[in-house]
């Protein structure tokens, strides 16, 4: 059995979702439902046996430690994080108590947990700690990309109390033993993304008429990651990785920002098309830049190809597809996410 934390989230309910289609272990999954954790993104294993959801915080140290008193898992797989930046510009807060108390918590009880455990058990235990590339700052135009080795230099509040929990989680392994493994992805796109990120954002604005905000002058370079191609990346660090280290997990897709727009306004051009019989593109907009804006950021995946055998399956143009076209497909899901009203339906569901 395993614990995945923030297992309702983005890309925590897709790890949820591909473990159980590829393995028969259980899955006890504790997310605190905050704005983006959603239950309907667990609707196909609700009634999965081998999945138990739990409501509740990382933070919460009696809630974890009974949890793993009970059910005795071999790995704990760490999700739970605030994660969006502007919301960190604006409120910091929230930020500093998930990512770094919240994390230093957890450490904590697994850390109390694993000493119990018979040394056999201990030596196969793992705690997989799931960040980003955005700990490693901001690259120019023609710098080597994010390696593991890359010093952190984090510009955002969000970014910054990332690389406190890396910090704490590297600090539990070389004082306490305990064996971590840390990831750094890129910017992770696919199903159940909450539409106040890009991709998910221009898809929904571009079908309801309302302009595609673009930060300046949309030439920031991100690095994309299919979420399927990451939910697969840690399924191998969990069973290969090696105690201590760290795994950059990337795309090999750097894109302007501007480009991904277009690309989106192209793929519903063809598939959508507006009633007016113009490009969506016409609804471009160019808005004032978020303070702080990281330039590039780009991942070197070269040590988890060399070293556990991985590459993403999907290239940004087959992923970026079948992303759109499941947000097309999936109206309902989306309607529900910006009315609010999957609010509702995860009280119910949780009540059930």
């Amino acid at each position: 059995m395993i614990l995945v934390t923030g297992g309702a989230g983005f890309i925590g309910s897709n790890f949820v979702l591909h473990w159980l289609k590829q393995a028969q272990e259980p899955v006890i999954n504790l997310d605190k439902l905050t704005y983006a954790g959603n239950l309907e993104n667990l609707a196909e294993v609700m009634g999965d046996g081998r999945h138990l959801f739990v409501r509740g915080d990382i933070g919460d140290v009696a809630l974890v430690t009974s949890l793993l008193k009970q059910h005795r898992p071999r790995a704990v797989i760490n999700f739970a994080a605030e994660s969006h930046v502007d919301r960190s510009i604006h409120g910091p807060d929230e930020f500093i108590r998930t990512n770094i108390v919240g994390t230093f918590h957890l450490l904590e009880a697994v850390r109390a947990y694993w000493t119990t455990l018979d040394p056999t058990a201990q030596a196969s235990f793992r705690f997989l700690h799931v960040s980003t590339d955005e700990v490693y700052g901001s690259l120019g135009p023609q710098d080597p990309a994010f390696r593991e080795t890359t010093p952190y230099r984090p510009n955002s509040p969000y970014s910054a109390s990332k690389a406190a929990g890396d910090h704490l989680v590297r600090a539990y392994h070389h004082t306490y033993g305990l064996p971590v493994l840390t990831t750094n992805c890129s910017n992770n796109y696919g199903p159940y993304q909450f539409p106040e990120k890009l991709i998910p954002l221009v898809i929904h604005n571009a079908l309801a008429g309302k302009p595609l905000p673009i930060y300046g002058d949309g030439r920031q370079v991100r690095d994309w990651l299919y979420v399927e191609d990451h939910c697969r990346a840690i399924c191998l660090v969990l069973e290969r990785g090696v105690p201590g280290a760290t795994y950059n997990i990337g795309g090999w897709s750097e894109q302007y920002n501007l480009d991904v727009v277009y690309t989106i306004c192209n793929i519903l051009d063809e598939w959508r098309p507006r009633q007016d019989g113009q490009s969506y593109r016409t609804q471009v907009t160019f808005v004032k830049d978020r303070p702080g804006h990281d330039r590039r950021y780009a991942i070197d995946a070269t040590k988890i190809g060399q070293e556990l055998g991985w590459k993403p399956a999907e290239t940004f143009e087959s992923g970026i597809r079948k992303t759109v076209r499941w947000y097309l497909d999936h109206e309902t899901w989306v309607r529900n996410v910006t009315s609010g009203d999957y609010r509702h339906w995860i009280e119910k569901q949780y009540q059930q």
